[in-house]
């Protein structure tokens, strides 16, 4: 998408992860350059990508979502208040993944993950220590 088609951008529709649902509506300028920004985020990260079983660590996993908060707290704080709070507004939107979605998902698996890892033998990689977790695949 170019700085023309952004222009031309009207309408945003999303569909939220986390079973949050969905929400449209008719974005400024403001929500449209957040918008831009939060997608780039998201869909650049590990965490969006198909991994092989034998590529990449839960850990990197973990610590590419966590860093979501800050990012997205930068974008906003930028953005100003024209990017909103309310549900119909790309601040509400983010902020909503945020503490609603992406928080309970990290409460819930980071101290696992900690107390997995300070498991690992001291000669044993960290992938195949990983890879012995009975809990990796839901992660």
């Amino acid at each position: 998408m170019g700085k023309g088609d952004l222009a031309k951008l009207k309408k945003i529709a999303v569909s939220l992860p986390f079973g949050l649902g969905s929400a449209e509506w008719e974005a400024d300028s403001t929500q449209r350059r957040a918008a831009w920004a939060l997608y780039v985020e998201l869909m650049t990260r590990t965490t969006v990508q198909e991994l092989a079983n034998d590529a990449g660590l839960a850990r990197e996993i973990m610590n590419s979502l966590y860093t979501l908060f800050g990012t997205t707290r930068e974008i906003l704080r930028d953005a100003g208040p024209d990017v909103g709070a309310s549900q119909e507004s790309v601040g509400g939107l983010a902020i909503a993944v945020l503490n609603q979605g992406l928080r309970p998902f990290l409460t819930r698996w980071h101290p696992l993950l900690q107390v997995w890892e300070a498991q690992r033998p001291e000669k044993m990689s960290f992938k195949e220590h990983e890879q012995q977790w009975a809990e990796e695949p839901k992660l």
